[in-house]
């Protein structure tokens, strides 16, 4: 059966197996020809569609961040997104519906159901008529409460060898890891006393995937989430994948041999799929995902959430400035996710090499003063350090002790919109979207930091809001949506166009976007101070040169230079296109 398929793709496949599991390459190939086939996919492959454009962007949200009594949450999610995203938003990040025992989903039971209390597999089908769909595939570890795990404590093959057991005395010094819980966890089998690893609770059990047992069973479930409707596949975790004694447990080759074999298997099978890769990690570790092109299509720009931050919090640019001009492109067929926010707190280890350490000590005082909270992670010097930071966005930008700054709403609209125009897809958290406020309500009933910014809105409470322009969630989210659509309708915003970033000073972020043909250009400007700004163009930005008139996309207003600066206001951005262009 595996014959029919294309070659290279077989012959790559075979190489990522040798350097994996070495002389057992015959026996994974032969196992790889028995499952190709089991959902019916690789047959009769649909034409290559783009992979994404200036209509692509990301909503991230739990299946029950709404709710209505009496309906399941993903009926209440689908109704919402119809009516109020439909034609704004292109795809949506389920975050994991499956049953779990922790972590909101990230502490898997069964890969295979939809938790109930949710819906099944016809409402997430039912929400893939409107928009294309993100599974996590949860791979670095499951439920200490699965029956796989339940195997293994009983001895049951195959099971059994699905998870990593380590002599305590072993030397793990050199482990990184985002937690300070007990890296080892003791447990009783039919073999006696054992311990095994447990990177993030001892609730969540780390699979061994140098058994290729357990790559086939991921393999499966990823073919399974596909025929589900999954479009979009995100590799949770996946920088700590792969064990070996006396490294560190991060980034190992073979981890990077995974993704690159999950890729060359999702383009033989369903070639329109797209890998995502999840590593809130210093930035030069976080786009090594991309490979040469050859691992993740999609890299999240971890950097951006917590400069971006900085920057409206200090008022200056000049980090974010700085580091936008030294991104290098994604390779060609890659691109990155460009977001502040998400189900998780703010990564603090994307800004190192990036801020001075005092300025991330003023960062994280200042979300401390917002009501946040700040996690951290175990060294390799066994020292702890800051990991984290967990508020929500939009409670991030307020002004400590002045709940009703009038520069609360559009410092964070700016912190929205910057993105939106980078190069790359924007996603946005579903809290960022509704200008949610941090919930320590679900801190206290959980016990744990991240809850702050995972509330589950009644739907009926949400709507109240939103239908009142008065209120800040109405002008948050109607503003946002709007800025969606107006992005959707240019071609300079397509991710593959050009970028070019300006130093127009500290207090502005500038850059412009180029379409791929080269006929539509737009530069972004973004004041990201309280003070109004006399901005320079003119001469500063090439495509704006000599030019007496330019439309602001954002709000239609025709602005005329003077003396070469046009006027920002607190916060403001402005997308400017030659008025005569447009």
């Amino acid at each position: 059966m595996i014959k029919s398929f294309s070659s290279p793709y077989i012959r790559r496949i075979q190489h990522h197996m040798n350097e994996l599991y070495g002389s057992r390459t015959q026996d994974c190939m032969e196992r790889l020809s028995m499952l190709v086939g089991r959902y019916a996919l690789g047959y009769d492959l649909p034409e290559l569609e783009p992979r994404w454009d200036q209509r692509s962007s990301v909503l991230i949200t739990y299946g029950d961040m709404i709710q209505a009594r009496g309906e399941k949450p993903l009926v209440t999610l689908k109704r919402f997104l119809d009516g109020r995203l439909k034609g704004a938003i292109d795809a949506v990040h389920i975050l994991p519906f499956s049953p779990y025992s922790s972590d909101d989903g990230f502490s898997v039971i069964d890969y295979k159901a939809v938790n109930p209390e949710l819906g099944d597999w016809d409402n997430i089908s039912a929400l893939a008529e409107n928009f294309r769909l993100m599974f996590d595939l949860v791979l670095n570890h499951c439920s200490s409460k699965s029956a796989w795990y339940r195997d293994f404590l009983n001895g049951i093959a195959p099971a059994r060898h699905y998870f990593i057991e380590c002599d305590p005395e072993a030397n793990l010094e050199a482990v990184v890891r985002p937690r300070t819980s007990p890296l080892l966890t003791r447990v009783v089998t039919p073999a006696g006393e054992s311990y095994v690893w447990t990177t993030f609770s001892d609730d969540q059990v780390d699979l061994n995937f140098a058994n290729p047992d357990v790559l086939f069973a991921f393999l499966d479930i990823l073919m399974f989430y596909i025929s589900q409707g999954a479009q979009i596949i995100r590799l949770d975790a996946i920088a700590y994948l792969w064990k070996e004694i006396g490294s560190s447990c991060i980034h190992l080759s073979q981890t990077h041999t995974v993704v690159r074999l999950f890729r060359d298997f999702l383009e033989m099978i369903a070639p329109n799929t797209l890998i995502l890769t999840e590593t809130n990690v210093p930035h030069e570790e976080n786009i090594s995902y991309f490979g040469s092109g050859d691992e993740a299509h999609i890299v999240y720009q971890f950097s951006l959430p917590p400069l971006l931050l900085h920057t409206l919090i200090s008022g200056s640019a000049r980090y974010l400035t700085d580091w936008a001009m030294n991104l290098p492109d994604a390779p060609e067929g890659c691109t990155f996710l460009n977001f502040t926010a998400s189900h998780d707190g703010i990564g603090v280890r994307p800004l190192e090499g990036l801020l001075p350490e005092e300025d991330i000590a003023q960062l994280v005082a200042k979300v401390q003063q917002c009501g946040g909270f700040v996690s951290s992670k175990r060294n390799e010097d066994g020292s702890d350090s800051p990991y984290e930071l967990n508020i929500t966005y939009f409670a991030a930008l307020a002004e400590p002790g002045q709940p009703d700054c009038e520069f609360h709403a559009p410092r964070f609209l700016c912190s929205q919109t910057i993105p939106m125009g980078l190069k790359g897809i924007p996603a946005l958290y579903f809290h960022s979207l509704v200008a949610t406020p941090n919930d320590f309500v679900n801190v206290d009933r959980t016990g744990q930091a991240r809850s702050i910014n995972r509330k589950k809105w009644r739907e009926s409470e949400l709507l109240a809001l939103l239908s009142d322009e008065d209120t800040v969630n109405a002008k948050v989210f109607n503003e946002l949506v709007r800025l969606l659509k107006i992005r959707i309708e240019h071609e300079a915003f397509h991710p593959d166009g050009g970028q070019k970033v300006y130093d127009l000073g500290d207090q502005l972020f500038a850059f412009s976007r180029t379409s791929v043909d080269k006929l539509e250009t737009i530069v972004c400007i973004s004041n990201v101070t309280s003070e109004e700004i006399s901005a320079p163009i003119g001469g500063q930005i090439p495509s704006l040169e000599g030019e007496s008139e330019y439309i602001n996309l954002i709000n239609q207003d025709i602005l005329h230079p003077e003396n070469g600066c046009i006027t920002l206001s607190p916060y403001q951005t402005v997308w400017l296109t030659i008025a005569d262009m447009f």
